[in-house]
């Protein structure tokens, strides 16, 4: 089964990443494809990162009970990461030193694949660990850039 955000989230993946071949020019087309960012950080963060992270923190609020949950949580995990790579192709704002902004995007990659192994080898235990990792990362780079926004992995439920 197809989960419907899962769908979503593939979607604008391609939209973001997928560059019309007719956008190319002659001089790229002689050299080969160039890495060129097309979508806002933010829309990276509201349509890839975030939407992936908050589904994973509710897909482990409780163990997963079946295959198929274990291998979404590791496809979340892995959109997470390819944001990472998406960030790294963005030049960092002027007040930001280029090897930060690599390196914030490199940890951002690092953290949601050890997220991804944990979920492949269905370890719960390691694949909270991991989330809170993820967690910690992107807040760190919040904060340096400035960014009034933290994440948690897994928020306190809400009361009746």
């Amino acid at each position: 089964m197809i989960r419907p955000g899962y769908c979503a989230a593939l979607a604008l993946f391609a939209a973001v990443c997928l560059v019309p071949h007719g956008a190319r020019s002659q001089t790229a087309k002689a050299k080969g494809p160039r890495l060129e960012p097309v979508a806002e950080n933010k829309l990276l963060m509201n349509g890839l990162a975030e939407p992936n992270f908050k589904g994973l923190g509710k897909m482990l609020a409780v163990k997963p009970k079946d295959d198929e949950a274990w291998e979404f949580a590791r496809g979340r995990a892995l959109l997470i990461a390819e944001t990472g790579n998406l960030l790294m192709i963005r030049p960092p704002r002027a007040k930001e030193p280029q090897n930060l902004w690599m390196n914030q995007g490199t940890e951002l990659r690092d953290a949601a694949v050890i997220l991804a192994r944990a979920a492949a080898a269905k370890d719960y235990v390691k694949a909270r660990a991991a989330l809170a990792g993820v967690a910690n990362v992107c807040n760190r780079c919040h904060k340096s850039a400035g960014v009034p926004h933290r994440v948690q992995p897994f928020p306190a439920e809400e009361k009746e």
